[in-house]
């Protein structure tokens, strides 16, 4: 008789730990999420939280609270995720390269497989930008002077191992060339290196060609399609060079959080990614819309991550 009491007493708990966590996912959310950029402020990631936050307030009623936990180049934010309260109210910006990278160069508190993504939104694509005035009037002409001068052309980037050094690598591999990528603390350095024609080009993104407008060229950008606000540069693609990609950007939780409240989380991030409102906003910026959601994510998790792993390894990022 004892025994059938403690069972029944452990099967109610159960039931009403299982319908409290229903009940939680169906109200949820019903108060502020805590929203936490792993970087400064004033950088993409703050930008687009800033625009995500008055759309996801629409939607729910509820608000987000943008917080910013720099250090490491954000790896302070992700080796602290999982033990943060997992019940959805805490979100933390992710990216790539990053999340892939760090963990491949050193122990930085985390491994890619433990940031769970709940859904990655939008990216900054690479692009591959001239001074105005430049001899190099398109990628043709570019690729011509790299290779009658190996190593020669010198093309300044946003840093070490970033989006912008992987497309670089990337090209100069397609391409068959050889040019040396200047790396420097930040896209504003970068950009004052090309403006002041310390380098030849830069290796930057869209949202630079957008601030920078006149200033500089645009040889290619490394998108399947143009972007909407830059008719006039051309894909890599469309110039025979398979080279798709940028900085992404998404939206991770504590890994224990709730499957049903992840969903419920990962439903609004859609819903936000598919307002009109925002989406100008975002295009108007430079950046380029992504819907990489659960149904999506392990396949593109695996790709990326095989892809940057292979990159990684030519640039001596790890071992062969």
């Amino acid at each position: 008789m004892t025994q059938r009491i403690s069972l029944h007493k452990t099967l109610t708990a159960a039931a009403l730990v299982a319908a409290a966590t229903m009940a939680g996912a169906a109200g949820f959310p019903d108060k502020t999420v805590n929203y936490i950029i792993p970087f400064g402020p004033g950088g993409e990631s703050d930008v687009s939280a800033r625009l995500q936050e008055p759309v996801f307030k629409q939607l729910t009623g509820q608000s987000m609270a943008i917080q910013y936990r720099p250090g490491a180049g954000g790896a302070a934010g992700w080796s602290q995720l999982n033990g943060m309260a997992a019940d959805g109210y805490t979100v933390m910006g992710t990216n790539l390269p990053h999340i892939v990278l760090q963990p491949l160069q050193k122990d930085v508190g985390y491994k890619t497989d433990e940031i769970t993504t709940l859904y990655w939104f939008h990216y900054t694509p690479d692009a591959l930008i001239v001074p105005a005035d430049s001899p190099f009037k398109t990628l043709k002409d570019f690729v011509a002077g790299a290779k009658a001068a190996p190593g020669a052309t010198t093309l300044s980037g946003s840093g070490t191992n970033s989006a912008n050094h992987l497309a670089q690598q990337q090209f100069d591999k397609l391409a068959g060339i050889k040019t040396t990528y200047v790396p420097f603390g930040g896209t504003g350095p970068s950009n004052a290196a090309l403006l002041g024609k310390q380098v030849a080009g830069s290796w930057a993104y869209t949202t630079v060609q957008i601030q920078l407008g006149d200033q500089v060229r645009c040889l290619a950008v490394a998108m399947e399609k143009r972007h909407p606000k830059l008719p006039n540069c051309p894909t890599f693609k469309e110039q025979g060079f398979d080279l798709v990609g940028g900085a992404y950007r998404g939206v991770a939780v504590p890994k224990s959080t709730p499957p049903d409240v992840k969903a419920k989380m990962a439903d609004i991030l859609a819903k936000i990614n598919a307002d009109p409102g925002f989406i100008q906003k975002m295009e108007e910026g430079g950046f380029a819309m992504l819907n990489v959601g659960p149904d999506k994510m392990a396949a593109f998790m695996s790709g990326i991550q095989t892809r940057y792993e292979a990159l990684a390894k030519d640039m001596g990022i790890v071992k062969k």
